[in-house]
């Protein structure tokens, strides 16, 4: 019995089906209890722990009930509960996000349990996304990209520096996810009416000493857009060199030895995304790259699309 208790739990589900009718667990675990009788289960103030108590007579069950009464001393309360609270209250900050992730775990995680055992192992991606931090551009939400699907980065404008440019939280995330066998797509997604973007073009200086520094990852993108399309509007002019960074940052992806070696063995794809979320429509396109041409361009662009 005490193997078990020490053994993982995906949900209670698994601890109640090797209990037998007859024994019982007499203390609260975390400061929380959830019972189960012969026909049902029963909540009792928390699902945080998932364990569950099978087979206890009435007088057992309450023992267990005034334990966890007496013990609570922070706020717990169940799905059910949480969804007449967020759909009947005008509720906000932490209670909002306390009851999307209770709906998820009735609505998702138990129900696909299996698949998050699977996932509690170890994760096999298929993508590496590189976005935005703007709250607009959800690249989960907008491709509908599944827990384990996607390796995910997002920074300020979805800039990749350089190899040389040294340690960041984006360059190790590049370095780590190129360990992974399962990835065969690199996805970096720009976006309509970044601010990041925005800042780079004005120039202006004013921005924080972070934000500047990080900024000039993109300045070739800012002279291409200038020298090529500086006759247009300054909006216009941000909108060609969202999709030029995304361009540049493909280009530095291939300055690391690791993704250069997997893009020339053909064993990993660069691609270029542009969201735009005024009209709802995603631009898509392939980093071509022909290391063996002497001489010219060794980079080009293929497969261009735009999904409305």
């Amino acid at each position: 019995m005490a193997a078990l208790l020490r053994a993982p739990l995906s949900s209670g589900v698994q601890l109640a089906s090797k209990l037998s009718e007859n024994e019982s667990i007499d203390m609260p675990f975390a400061k929380s209890t959830i019972s189960i009788n012969d026909r049902r289960m029963k909540q009792c103030k928390s699902l945080s722990t998932g364990l569950i108590v099978r087979g206890l007579n009435q007088s057992n069950r309450r023992h267990l009930a005034k334990a966890s009464n007496d013990s609570m001393d922070i706020e717990s309360t169940t799905v059910a509960e949480n969804k007449v609270v967020g759909r009947n209250q005008g509720i906000g900050g932490v209670e909002v996000l306390k009851n999307r992730f209770l709906e998820f775990k009735e609505s998702n995680y138990l129900s696909n349990s299996k698949h998050y055992e699977k996932l509690a192992e170890a994760q096999e991606p298929k993508y590496f996304v590189i976005a935005c931090c703007d709250s607009r551009v959800c690249p989960t939400k907008i491709l509908g990209l599944q827990p384990g699907e996607s390796f995910t980065v997002r920074n300020i404008a979805n800039l990749v520096p350089p190899y040389e440019h040294g340690p960041s939280e984006t360059t190790s995330a590049v370095e780590f996810a190129s360990t992974f066998s399962s990835i065969r797509d690199i996805v970096v997604i720009g976006h309509s009416k970044c601010g990041g973007i925005n800042a780079l073009m004005r120039n202006s200086g004013d921005n924080g000493k972070c934000i500047e520094g990080w900024l000039s990852v993109a300045k070739s993108a800012r002279i291409t857009t200038e020298a090529a399309y500086g006759y247009l509007s300054f909006e216009k002019q941000c909108q060609h060199c969202e999709m030029e960074s995304v361009n540049s940052s493909l280009l530095n992806l291939l300055t690391y030895p690791c993704i250069e070696k997997k893009v020339t063995e053909g064993v990993l794809n660069l691609h270029g995304g542009y969201y735009n979320f005024v009209d709802c429509s995603f631009e898509y396109w392939t980093l071509d790259y022909r290391p063996e041409l002497e001489g010219g361009s060794k980079y080009g662009f293929k497969n261009h699309s735009v999904w409305r």
